[in-house]
């Protein structure tokens, strides 16, 4: 089998894979990555932190400009000292397992969604990354694309990022052209550093031209995950043009 072959799976077809300390490469994986974020990874892993999200962005990340969308692309800071291993990672595993980033629970799975923009359903593809380094495809256990997905804690992740995919598409539909200097700012600001964004809502009425209504502005400041979904909305509608 070729290195990085793809295999499609359907939700319901089974595959064998299990990591764990007894794996011998187990740890292996958590270094020398190209480890992008979500703004919904660094929600939960700046709440599993107790860090204010300047603070995490400061001390784990890096900052980058996508070279196809120009948008600003959140990389998690890997120390050249350590052998490039993730921030995260001890002898015993992850220390930050149960707010993990969605790339690290899916795999050994890839996930392709897209909506269509005709009837609004989601499509979502399926495949297994079968890569010959990993033994952890050597074991017994075995469970089928649904129950990995279930087990890894994946529907809100897919959900919460597939709000963010949907606002890319649109920035790549309505704004082709690089963002300037603002739009790169507010962008950063809506996506990733959310107690900033909070702090520009809820202090200096951010969004007094997009007013959100009373009830999720309310939810919205002390719920993070309400907070992410109002910024990614007013993000659409500021700098893209609303709707799909």
């Amino acid at each position: 089998m070729e290195e990085n072959e793809l295999i499609p799976l359907g939700p319901d077809d089974a595959f064998t894979f299990a990591c764990n300390p007894d794996v011998p490469c187990f740890n292996e994986c958590c270094r020398d990555l190209n480890q992008f974020l979500t703004p919904y990874d660094i929600l939960r892993l700046k709440k599993h932190l107790n860090l204010p999200s300047p603070a995490f962005l400061e001390r784990y990340t890096v900052t980058h400009i996508g070279p196809e969308t120009g948008l600003p692309v959140i990389v998690l800071r890997q120390d050249a000292a350590s052998g490039m291993t993730c921030p995260f990672v001890s002898d015993r595993g992850c220390t930050v397992y149960a707010n993990r980033p969605s790339s690290c629970r899916i795999y050994p799975l890839a996930r392709l969604a897209s909506r269509s923009r005709e009837t609004g359903e989601l499509n979502e593809h399926y495949a297994l990354m079968q890569e010959p380094h990993c033994k952890g495809f050597r074991g017994q256990k075995q469970q089928t694309v649904r129950e990995w997905i279930h087990s890894q804690g994946l529907a809100e992740y897919n959900e919460m990022n597939d709000l963010m995919m949907g606002l890319i598409g649109l920035k790549v539909r309505r704004h082709p052209q690089p963002l300037d200097i603002r739009e790169r700012h507010l962008f950063h600001l809506a996506c990733y550093d959310l107690d900033t964004f909070r702090k520009q809502v809820f202090e200096n009425d951010l969004l007094k031209n997009a007013p959100p209504p009373p009830g999720l502005l309310s939810a919205a400041e002390t719920d993070d995950t309400v907070l992410l979904r109002l910024s990614l909305n007013w993000l659409q509608q500021t700098l893209f043009g609303g709707g799909a």
